[in-house]
């Protein structure tokens, strides 16, 4: 892989999401620090929809549980393929998204 090429990998989640009795996006984020992965950030929406679902958004009295989550994390390849088998356990009913970017400015060190 080039030197300014990376991997961004992009999850969809639901706020009610769980892993074992936790949030599954906290859960995602603390294994993702663990493996020392460059950079993550998680995104809770006020509006959105996964699967054809109606449109949640955060004005409905009854949203609790149901509104979007993002994941974003930025890293190599190899790293990227290393901690992929977890996520897709921890998240199989969810879609996950992976890309190559180039880092415009910055670096992976």
């Amino acid at each position: 892989m080039r030197e300014n090429m990376a991997v961004q990998v992009t999850i969809y989640l639901m706020e009610g999401d769980k892993f074992g009795n936790r949030p599954l996006h906290s859960e995602i984020l603390n294994y993702l620090h663990q493996e020392n992965v460059f950079a993550a950030v998680t995104f809770h929406g006020v509006a959105g929809f996964l699967g054809r679902m109606r449109i949640k958004t955060s004005h409905l009295v009854d949203a609790g549980g149901k509104l979007p989550i993002v994941i974003i994390f930025v890293d190599a390849d190899e790293h990227v393929a290393r901690v992929l088998p977890k996520l897709k356990e921890m998240a199989a009913h969810r879609l996950i998204v992976r890309e190559n970017v180039v880092i415009e400015q910055g670096s992976l060190d």
